[in-house]
């Protein structure tokens, strides 16, 4: 499935018939946008692969290279507003720019081939491709001369800083190469993490109040609703907590290992829920089965946000799972035991 593309009209230049993308859209395009940020449809969000004009191009203009993710094509067209260029867009299975350069879809082989495949070299009189700096990691600039023959020049890390960079000579300011990672940045990430997260966690949840009601004398829907409705509760708050608080307070949660800056996330939790609740008063084994699987689920999650982070790299990613996972996963069958026992004291 892909996208439609509000506001485009076709554009001649050279005998040849392209698509004009705008350099704004409506509000379409921005609730699509919402939706993509919640999950729905975000592995459809794409927009085909091709040569797209921006304003009027000739063959002086520049060539702008970008994924086929919907929502970074539309940002750069938008930020492009009052230009005349051609934007590359290549094939990256509907990824961002930064993911699909780590994952390697982003990369030298897949812009050879849209340059070959849309004939560029018959289009632009230069032979200057412009590749975001996201995606550096899997583009050579060697690699893609001796292809096709276009130089590569890398571009600032965002789309909003293209005019000045433009403005400038294609001249990047160390402002403009730095790489950040916000409250807002990582604040619009948290929506799609908890959408994910949440079709496994309904699904604890329910076997929790399922199996809360068993005990020595068989099965009780009233302890269903007390102890099996309480961990229930408990389990979502917990990965409702750390999603939205975790991604927030990252920068100061302490420690490098997003696994440990979990933890710390759950053990606040733990001083919350304790100011307000006993804990003994459903036994000593429910309460330490909390205390170990609180802070393990919130390292689960908040470690998940890895994938979403600039502060990581996939060595260090691997490194940290095969400490923490296995740690987690103890603490986690330990904690269900402890639980388990619990139901028949």
């Amino acid at each position: 499935m892909v996208d439609t593309i509000v506001g485009i009209s076709e554009y001649t230049f050279g005998g040849r018939a392209f698509v004009r993308a705008a350099s704004s859209y409506g509000w379409d395009e921005r609730f699509g946008s919402w939706k993509c940020r919640w999950g729905v449809w975000r592995m459809h969000y794409i927009v085909a692969p091709g040569l797209y004009a921006v304003g009027s191009p000739d063959g002086d203009s520049p060539v702008m290279v970008s994924c086929n993710y919907k929502m970074s094509f539309d940002r750069l067209r938008r930020d492009l507003g009052g230009m005349d260029a051609w934007i590359l867009v290549i094939d990256t299975n509907g990824i961002n720019v930064w993911c699909a350069a780590g994952k390697g879809t982003f990369g030298t082989d897949e812009i050879v081939r849209r340059v070959e495949e849309f004939k560029l070299g018959e289009v632009v009189s230069h032979r200057e491709l412009i590749v975001p700096q996201l995606g550096a990691p899997s583009v050579s600039g060697h690699g893609v001369r001796k292809a096709c023959g276009f130089k590569v020049t890398y571009g600032p890390v965002r789309s909003k800083d293209i005019a000045a960079f433009m403005g400038a000579g294609k001249k990047a300011t160390d402002e403009m190469r730095r790489v950040k990672f916000g409250l807002v940045d990582r604040a619009v990430l948290v929506p799609m993490d908890i959408v994910m997260g949440l079709k496994i966690g309904v699904f604890v949840a329910a076997c929790l109040f399922v199996l809360g009601g068993i005990y020595r004398g068989g099965y009780s829907s009233d302890l269903a609703m007390s102890v099996g409705g309480k961990s229930a509760v408990l389990f979502l708050g917990s990965f409702f907590w750390v999603a939205v608080l975790g991604p927030l307070l990252l920068p100061w949660l302490w420690g490098r290992a997003f696994a440990l800056k979990g933890v710390w996330v759950g053990l606040g939790l733990l001083v919350v829920v304790g100011c307000f609740n006993d804990f003994l008063a459903d036994g000593w084994f429910w309460a330490g089965a909390w205390v170990l699987a609180i802070p393990a689920l919130s390292s689960f999650v908040l470690m998940n946000f890895t994938g979403a982070s600039t502060y990581t790299s996939l060595s260090g990613v691997k490194r940290e799972m095969r400490i923490a996972v296995p740690v987690q996963i103890g603490c986690v069958i330990a904690a269900a035991c402890l639980w388990i026992v619990n139901l028949f004291l």
